[in-house]
């Protein structure tokens, strides 16, 4: 990074003149941002072919090629694969939607009975050191930044506990600085008190550090590629770690290599064309569930949420029809793979795709920090964050495990046991 790159957690209104100035050359000038494909220092390197692996089927998917014969062909085999996933997640599967769903619905089934697993996310803090456009944590956004203590990060988690939930997501802004991997650990030995399932979803790390958190009680890791078109990644995320391309798609093996008992990941839907970037997303885990079998591998599916910058980032619009296919494809290709529907999606679709593809789902989520007692309890707090991004279904655990139920769904709330 610049001299000036520590200016963090400001808006670019109140920035320093070099600070600003040095905003505007890493938005206009190419030339002088750092290379989205060299890793930086301390960024460890692993010796893996799945990049590898991944990138060349999507270079040469083509997903204007498929015909409706070749979707065809695909939904009769009972292990379809690479060729019949991309034809799956092409235009011409569109008309198959309801066999598809249907198929969808039959693999859940067989693999998953008639359950749903539900979870909750914490945030517990917000502040970053990336320049990523498109997210509302970046840190030229003006926005109030909050780093729990562990005592308010404890408090969040019995409030939590407290409703019933038995499964956790810790999250934080991309800081090393403020959030360091010792600050991370801690608050995942907080949640081992009250949880019976710890996941995380911070900056990628290296293998040391995902044994050492796996050492403080962390079962899974999350980690979402936004996309997987590397000229579009290099125009969305304009300085900081994040910028590193390789480092971040590695990380849920360095996590794997670290001890992880399952790790997780999607593209943000919409940064760039969602067919590629759906077929990369299923590749990536379909690889990596190749390489370590005992691991438990899941997708997400997020789809990009409104934000200021829309201009900006040029956003590929996703519906949900598309969603839909790309979340049926999903469950045909990788019939064992965990899939999550994220809390961006609306209510209805929620109901309706958990009895066709997903199998997990938030509830009583908050992206903001320190906030979780206001939303369950009511009462106030003063030490509240800004959140991340807009959510779209804000039911609470109660409600939502009451709503799963009516579906005729078991909501479960957590399946390990260790002895």
């Amino acid at each position: 990074m610049q001299e000036n790159d520590n200016q963090f957690f400001i808006d670019s209104d109140e920035l320093s003149e070099s600070a600003l100035k040095r905003k505007h050359q890493l938005e206009n000038d190419p030339s002088c941002r750092t290379d989205h494909m060299k890793y930086m220092e301390g960024q460890e390197q692993i010796k893996s072919d799945i990049m590898e692996k991944v990138m060349r089927e999507v270079e040469s998917y083509d997903p204007e090629a498929y015909t409706a014969r070749d979707v065809q062909r695909a939904m009769q085999k009972q292990n379809p694969g690479i060729e019949d996933l991309k034809a799956l997640l092409s235009p011409a599967a569109e008309p198959f939607l309801e066999k598809m769903a249907e198929r969808a619905r039959l693999e859940t089934r067989k693999h998953f009975g008639n359950t749903v697993y539900l979870f909750t996310p914490l945030y517990i803090a917000n502040y970053c050191e990336n320049y990523c456009v498109y997210c509302g944590f970046n840190c030229y956004n003006k926005i109030r930044r909050m780093k729990l203590t562990m005592e308010q990060i404890e408090h969040e988690m019995k409030v939590i506990a407290d409703s019933g939930m038995e499964e956790i997501l810790i999250l934080t802004g991309e800081s090393r600085a403020m959030s360091d991997v010792r600050y991370i650990g801690e608050a995942c030995k907080l949640a081992r008190k009250y949880f019976r399932m710890v996941g995380i979803e911070i900056y990628p790390v290296n293998v040391e550090d995902y044994r050492y958190l796996h050492e403080c009680g962390v079962d899974y890791v999350t980690v979402f590629q936004e996309t997987y078109d590397t000229e579009k990644y290099e125009t969305l995320h304009l300085m900081g770690h994040k910028r590193v391309w390789p480092y971040r798609f590695e990380a849920q093996e360095r996590a794997l290599m670290g001890g992880m008992r399952g790790v997780a990941g999607s593209a943000l839907l919409g940064l760039s064309d969602f067919r590629r970037d759906a077929l990369a997303s299923a590749l990536h885990m379909y690889f990596l569930q190749r390489k370590y079998p005992h691991a438990e591998i899941s997708l997400s599916c997020p789809r990009l949420r409104p934000i200021i910058n829309n201009g900006k980032i040029n956003p590929r619009d996703v519906g949900e029809k598309q969603l839909c296919q790309i979340l049926c494809a999903y469950r045909i290709f990788l019939p064992f793979a965990g899939i999550t529907v994220s809390s961006r999606e609306s209510e209805t679709f929620r109901n309706g795709i958990v009895k066709i593809a997903a199998t997990k789902i938030s509830a009583g989520v908050s992206t903001g920090i320190g906030d979780h007692e206001s939303k369950y309890t009511g009462k106030e707090s003063d030490a509240e964050g800004d959140e991340q991004f807009e959510i779209n279904d804000s039911r609470s655990f109660d409600k939502m495990y009451r709503d799963m139920s009516a579906e005729g769904l078991q909501p479960v709330l957590n399946d390990y046991l260790y002895v």
